[in-house]
């Protein structure tokens, strides 16, 4: 609510909050999607504006707090923002230089490895399979439930669910946050019972800082030793470590970093001469075209991971394999980039070696392919790049802007729920859901991965597949037929390809509409009384290399909201993310910036 009411000017100097607002703001769900690099303050729009237009920093910045900075508050990268804020003024406070013996140069150090979203992914790959994750879960879950209005109609299911899903994972006997607060909240059975609404809110806010306080004093400070040894062994960072020393040896605390002078000019970086009107969805087409291309003609290199076979898929003691390619773009949830009980093998798609597929399994087969799409590959020069020969539809890139929905605060479900589309809001709450689900079920080592696994599906099947319910789909019944038979049992089942893939073909002309209404509601602040589709204006087209900059900027935005927001497993710690804190650089791009620069 405070990040919500404070002017966009004054938030735009906080770089903390432009690294989590720039990987917001490249989420492929939206038409327009700019980044900001605040060390120069100047803007890049994409699309980028006709190039007789001049665009104006101002109604940007008002369209900007209007019709994307509420929509970034209700989001996954917003409560990570806050948690990482409270960190940082913890790391900052003289208390926990008193406590934990910082010196300045500790506290410096710290600060550059927890900062941004990238920063925050690493925390928490690093206290993942611990009671530090479970603790962090709890929080983030409270932090959303304490921010709702149970007695608002529109909240109410939302408030629910979470309620419910606290219940079955961390306010279970034995949970590492009942351990931690039993002296809070008594004995768990009365805690559960208690009716006053405010007594309930008062427990679980002290439960949430009796948490917090405990990830600061205890998994921050392993954090750092964890950081300051990562750092001292990787080649990359010792610009950084020689930094770090150099600050060691200068005496006394130093004052902590307040909010960055704002630039001299704020700026919109102009036009380089696009031609044609302006339309997102034509040039979300093309950049997918490109990235579905060189899919197609490059060969890409497959990641190698194993799943453990479902039962209802394999008979006792057969393995099966599946493909997914390594860095999906958020077209599948990949749950199953690192645990040590799982694995991913093969090349396009399912694969059962020594015996014939069945119908089920063909189907998981086939819709698999449709629905992953790797990056480009990136030993390949620009030159190589495919050109665009083949038109792309929205519903060729509609399931890639739909994973990114979950981590963007569900613009598109607003933009139906505005229109009164009550069958495709459920729809799409359907889509969510199952793909909430699936990460979970294949999973095994996730924490509270049964739990979770059997609430999901009870949800599912109690507000979508039982009678009086089941009826509102206009989906075929016997994907829901199917779907019903295993999700009764918490078990996957490859219909939720089948489903979903139904559902976008339902869903896809009105996302069409979404992005030609943000587009109008853009031009109408940047361009008043412009009609869509603008006049064309000769000029250049943007290049390949700008769509295979657009794409890979867009997946490292996608990559990184998906592990924060539990649709992608986080990756263990490795080299990888110590070379991208090397690179990164919260006034340069940060986190977004400093993946692309390691893959480019």
């Amino acid at each position: 609510a405070s990040i919500a009411s404070t002017d966009m000017g004054l938030l735009l100097r906080d770089d903390v909050f432009v690294d989590f607002f720039n990987t917001f703001l490249n989420l492929p769900v939206f038409g327009q999607t700019p980044i900001y690099i605040s060390g120069m303050g100047r803007w890049c729009l994409w699309p980028e504006l006709p190039s007789h237009l001049d665009p104006s920093p101002a109604p940007f910045l008002a369209w900007l707090e209007k019709h994307r900075l509420p929509h970034f508050c209700k989001s996954i990268l917003c409560l990570h923002l806050v948690l990482c804020q409270k960190l940082l003024a913890f790391i900052r406070s003289g208390e926990a230089a008193e406590l934990l013996n910082w010196q300045g140069a500790d506290q410096w150090l710290l600060e550059r490895c927890i900062s941004g979203s990238h920063g925050m992914r690493h925390f928490r790959a690093f206290v993942r399979g611990t009671a530090g994750e479970e603790l962090i879960d709890f929080w983030l879950i409270t932090e959303r439930l304490l921010g709702l209005d149970e007695s608002d109609g529109s909240q109410r299911d939302l408030f629910s669910s979470l309620v419910h899903r606290l219940r079955a994972t961390h306010l279970r006997e034995g949970s590492s946050v009942i351990t931690l607060c039993t002296t809070i909240v008594g004995s768990l059975p009365k805690a559960r019972h208690i009716q006053s609404i405010s007594t309930r809110r008062e427990i679980l806010s002290k439960m949430q800082e009796q948490a917090l306080l405990t990830i600061q004093s205890y998994w921050l400070p392993k954090f750092f030793v964890h950081c300051k040894m990562g750092v001292e062994e990787e080649e990359s960072c010792q610009p950084l470590l020689q930094e770090y020393q150099e600050r060691l040896s200068q005496a006394g605390w130093q004052e902590p970093p307040g909010l960055s002078e704002p630039p001299a000019t704020l700026h919109i970086k102009r036009s380089q001469g696009v031609s044609g009107p302006y339309s997102s969805q034509k040039a979300k087409a093309e950049v997918w075209a490109l990235v579905k291309e060189g899919r197609d003609t490059q060969g890409l290199k497959m990641a190698t991971f194993r799943v453990k076979a479902e039962k209802q898929l394999r008979p006792a003691g057969s393995t099966e394999e599946l493909c997914l390619d390594k860095d999906a773009l958020g077209l599948i949830s990949q749950p199953l980039e690192r645990p040590a009980n799982t694995a991913f093998g093969g090349r396009g798609g399912a694969t059962f070696p020594g015996r014939p597929q069945s119908g089920a399994e063909r189907d998981l087969e086939n819709l698999c392919k449709e629905k992953i799409l790797s990056d480009l590959p990136l030993s390949a020069s620009l030159a190589q790049l495919p050109s665009l020969k083949k038109p792309t539809k929205t519903l060729d890139f509609l399931p890639w802007a739909l994973s990114a929905e979950a981590c963007a605060g569900l613009p598109f479900r607003d933009f139906l729920q505005r229109h009164n589309r009550s069958v495709e809001t459920h729809l799409l709450d359907l889509w969510h859901d199952l793909e909430e689900f699936l990460p979970v079920v294949l999973d095994s080592g996730r924490e509270n991965s049964f739990s979770l696994r059997h609430l999901i599906a009870e949800k599912i099947c109690k507000t979508y597949l039982e009678k009086g319910s089941v009826e509102k789909l206009p989906l075929e019944p016997r994907t829901l037929v199917s779907l019903w038979n295993r999700l009764i049992c918490g078990e996957f089942s490859p219909w939720i390809f089948r489903a979903q893939k139904e559902i976008c073909k339902l869903l896809c002309g009105l996302y069409e509409e979404f992005l030609a209404d943000d587009d109008r509601t853009f031009l109408q602040f940047m361009a008043p009384g412009m009609d869509v589709p603008a006049p064309k204006v000769p000029g250049r087209a943007a290049g390949r290399g700008e769509h295979f900059h657009l794409a890979q900027r867009m997946n490292q935005s996608l990559k990184l909201s998906q592990a924060l927001h539990g649709t992608r497993s986080l990756e263990g710690v490795s080299s990888k993310h110590w070379q991208s804190l090397a690179a990164r650089d919260l006034q340069k791009g940060g986190s977004i910036q400093a993946e692309m620069e390691l893959l480019l």
